[in-house]
């Protein structure tokens, strides 16, 4: 099993920046076995991928949304991922859920072929 604990959120003005860190747990494999990702959910829309990053994290992924204002990061010996937000939109506010697979890719773009799930943080861009 796996346990993932997103901090980090809050309100923040538009252009504004905020890092959010993904804490992980697990009562077997390593944390680095794993791929981890971010996905997001706005009120009355689907979750959407945002970024994704490889097990030793040289290799990261992005939604067209985010390209060039967010970087996905992660630190195997903290077990820990983050995600740098800079130049937030107010499009960008939504609960972000950190995922996790051990199988699977870094580039899956689809929440269904994540396995594990946080609970979630809220983003809320101000104008």
């Amino acid at each position: 099993q796996v346990s993932l604990l997103e901090s980090g959120g809050g309100l923040v003005e538009a252009g504004g920046s905020l890092r959010l860190s993904c804490d992980c747990g697990t009562s077997g494999r390593a944390c680095s076995s794993y791929v981890m990702g971010w996905f997001r959910q706005a009120l009355g829309k689907e979750r959407e991928f945002v970024a994704g990053i490889s097990r030793d994290g040289h290799s990261t992924y992005y939604a067209n949304s985010v390209s060039g204002r967010f970087t996905i990061s992660r630190d195997n010996a903290e077990n820990t991922v983050f995600l740098q937000m800079n130049s937030l939109k107010l499009e960008d506010a939504a609960v972000y859920r950190c995922a996790a697979d051990y199988l699977g890719d870094a580039f899956m773009r689809k929440a269904e072929e994540w396995d594990y799930w946080g609970q979630g943080t809220q983003v809320t861009v101000s104008s």
